[in-house]
């Protein structure tokens, strides 16, 4: 990954830089605000021709101190630029206002990660995800997600999905290749991937594994899809080692799953995966890796997303590099037959055999 080998700023630059992050947490609920708040469709409405402050306030239901303020941010964000008195929207300002990706890591940062980013610091400490606590009393995120309220949940799962659910058009063709009979979904979720196959394969048997509030969504949705006679559940813990896989599977699919654990319980789940395998079945995981991305940006939102893990979500796992996780599929007595570094935004699909 060439952008992260060498120096490219120079010392002024460099300062500059160190003084956004300085004031990051300001600028980034300034942002917010000129979304949410209206200004910034306001002054994308007027294309080039821009708007004076007069202006703004005649489209948002703001005072003129409030509005000014934010204007004046978001040159220093570099939102907006000013000319003749008239703000006119940035580029930056513009995906910021419409990008769909960028809408939705924003507000997953703003309603998952805001608060708890606070206790970053005690969670690298206690290898416990200490900033939990501000948004319920669970050991880890996942058995509180159902329970979050519904505009939150919304921010998680649509962060959860947008990016693996692009790649599942192209991954669908690549796990039924050999047309596998029984196909075990482990980290199902909301059961989009279980719904997937039994739509792409209609004799296809899926099991989803998962904890009981996922389960309990995908199945009402395997109902409403007419699948539920193809589709079974195994609810419990992974982390759990004494209660066995289900097995006999042909195929077992794990999309963005993998990367919520330490490496010690990828090991153990990957063993346990191969146990639950027939002889001649095949492994698939869906991961992003960071120094599998084409973009710096790319690199950079995975680099920042482990914090998340750190501080929200268990403690103690990461978007991974491929050295670290390529090394927990060989400890698992595993091995990779087959790497595509091309499924959909920023995906990597490993097949995997036993040894």
């Amino acid at each position: 990954m060439e952008f992260f080998t060498k120096e490219t700023k120079t010392a002024l630059q460099a300062q500059e830089a160190a003084l956004r992050l300085a004031f990051a947490p300001i600028a980034f609920q300034a942002t917010r605000a000129l979304r949410d708040m209206g200004i910034l469709q306001a002054v994308s409405d007027a294309g080039q021709t821009g708007l004076t402050i007069e202006e703004v306030l005649e489209k948002v239901s703001m005072s003129r101190y409030a509005v000014r303020v934010l204007l004046e941010a978001g040159l220093g964000i570099e939102l907006l630029i000013i000319k003749d008195k008239k703000y006119i929207l940035t580029k930056t300002g513009y995906f910021i206002l419409h990008d769909r990706l960028t809408r939705i890591n924003m507000d997953f940062s703003q309603d998952i990660c805001y608060l708890g980013m606070n206790h970053l610091q005690e969670s690298l400490t206690e290898g416990k995800p200490a900033g939990l606590k501000e948004l319920g009393p669970w050991d880890t995120i996942y058995p509180g997600l159902p329970l979050l309220p519904p505009e939150i949940g919304k921010s998680w799962f649509d962060f959860d999905h947008y990016y693996s659910d692009l790649a599942f058009p192209q991954a669908l063709p690549i796990v039924f290749e050999n047309k596998p009979r029984r196909l075990l979904d482990i980290g199902g979720n909301t059961g989009k991937w279980t719904l997937a196959c039994t739509a792409y394969d209609k004799d296809v048997q899926v099991t989803m594994f998962d904890l009981p509030g996922e389960i309990a969504i995908a199945a009402q949705r395997a109902k409403d899809a007419g699948v539920a006679d193809r589709v079974s559940f195994h609810e419990a813990n992974i982390l759990d080692e004494s209660l066995p896989f289900p097995s006999g599977f042909d195929a077992i699919w794990m999309s963005q799953f993998l990367d919520c654990f330490s490496e010690e319980q990828i090991v153990s789940i990957l063993k346990r995966c191969g146990d639950a395998l027939t002889e001649t079945g095949t492994i698939y995981i869906l991961e992003p890796f960071w120094n599998r991305q084409r973009f710096k940006a790319a690199a950079f939102s995975l680099q920042q997303t482990s914090l998340y893990f750190t501080a929200m979500a268990n403690g103690n796992s990461q978007m991974y590099h491929t050295d670290d996780f390529f090394k927990c599929i060989d400890d698992a007595g595993l091995q990779i037959i087959e790497e595509n570094n091309e499924m959909g935004l920023s995906y990597t699909l490993l097949k995997c055999k036993k040894k």
